[in-house]
């Protein structure tokens, strides 16, 4: 009989491995039913929806292994912050671009919202991050300073809204599928492309040399490495207290907090 791994769990939603299957409990309804029509809609490789019984999605396992993960390397790979040969992260990066290329899903994502309400959302968050000891003033407030660039306006496209590192799997030099589409819609493209980056600057420019930077995204628009910049020090600082309160460890080597210093 195949054991039971738990991949992820906390209050919200919880990912179980059987096998070749994953199950995906999920309390939100709304969630699952976003992540399925993504799915369906994107023009790059995804998990085979294998069924749905609310509030459990099951999906089929990908070949290959996650690129990466933040603070570390993929499964079976060296130590070191990051791994993938150049080849395999620039065919990330086309991947993305051929999903931010897609014609528009029909409903808001993550990454699509508003500069007023993000910066209203960042502002608190930032106060409850020094009131509560959580981090330094000092790197809170140069941190809020850069992730400003962000708080623009942008042309929307086709984004995956959460696309960490160890959410696109790949097999040698080929993306063979991305996972976890919850968060999908309308948004910022940079967005998607921070997220991705995010911890592994190094690997920024193999990311771009795939996404085909010197053609532009949108209308022509080139990709603006300080608005990238930006959204690292922006999806950082309102992860930490997310992640502490549910388990996780920022300040893991190469983690959240490691990437706030970085700005420093």
């Amino acid at each position: 009989m195949d054991e039971v791994e738990v991949v992820v769990a906390h209050s919200e939603r919880a990912t179980l491995r059987v096998g070749d299957v994953f199950l995906k409990v999920d309390a939100d309804q709304a969630r699952i039913d976003v992540e399925v029509e993504a799915m369906s809609r994107a023009p790059v490789p995804t998990p085979e929806v294998l069924w749905r019984k609310p509030p459990v999605l099951a999906i089929a396992a990908l070949p290959g292994a996650p690129l990466g993960r933040l603070g570390g390397a993929s499964s079976g790979a060296s130590t070191g912050p990051s791994s993938g040969s150049s080849a395999a992260w620039a065919a990330a990066g086309a991947a993305i671009r051929t999903l931010h290329d897609a014609p528009l899903p029909p409903w808001p994502g993550r990454a699509g919202r508003s500069s007023v309400a993000l910066a209203a959302e960042l502002d608190a968050e930032c106060e409850l991050l020094v009131t509560r000891g959580l981090l330094p003033a000092d790197l809170v407030t140069r941190n809020r300073r850069v992730a400003q660039a962000a708080l623009r306006p942008w042309t929307p496209a086709f984004t995956h809204g959460d696309l960490q590192i160890a959410h696109v799997f790949v097999e040698g030099d080929e993306v063979t599928g991305i996972i976890d589409w919850s968060e999908a819609g309308q948004g910022d493209p940079l967005y998607d492309l921070a997220t991705f980056t995010l911890g592994h600057e190094e690997r920024l420019d193999d990311v771009l040399a795939g996404y085909g930077q010197g053609h532009g995204y949108g209308h022509g628009t080139e990709v603006d490495l300080d608005v990238i910049r930006a959204w690292w020090a922006l999806r950082s600082l309102l992860a930490v207290r997310w992640l502490i309160e549910h388990g996780f460890d920022p300040f893991a080597p190469g983690c959240e907090v490691d990437v706030l210093k970085s700005r420093m």
